[in-house]
């Protein structure tokens, strides 16, 4: 029978459920936290705001909701600033740090959870 330690079991969900990080300059890089690890209020929070994204509404403001996703999973918001600063508004870029976020990580749905 196997036998696991906390920090083990700590070790395999920060490797399966670690952050993107994303590196603004050399002094400064953004842990972009996996929803997993957030808060149940920001999960929910960033659930709303994907709904907002995957809406065919042509009043949605994606440059808007996609800076406000990235404050929102962000480890620190000053951190979020400098990525957002740094963007430039540009919605491309915005759509790419949030698709590279979202890879291998599905909102909602919490697998590790099950069973």
């Amino acid at each position: 029978m196997a036998s696991f330690t906390l920090d083990d079991i700590r070790a395999a969900a920060d490797a399966k459920y670690g952050s993107t990080d994303i590196e603004v300059d050399a002094k400064t890089t953004v842990h972009l936290l996996n929803p997993l690890r957030l808060p149940k209020g920001k999960r929910d929070q960033l659930i709303k705001l994907q709904d907002e994204l995957d809406t065919d509404k042509a009043d949605v403001d994606q440059e808007q909701l996609l800076s406000d996703a990235i404050r929102l999973v962000a480890d620190h918001p000053k951190k979020a600033e400098a990525l957002l600063t740094a963007v430039g508004g540009d919605l491309a870029v915005l759509a790419q740090i949030f698709e590279t976020y979202g890879k291998g990580t599905q909102v909602g749905e919490a697998s590790a959870s099950a069973s």
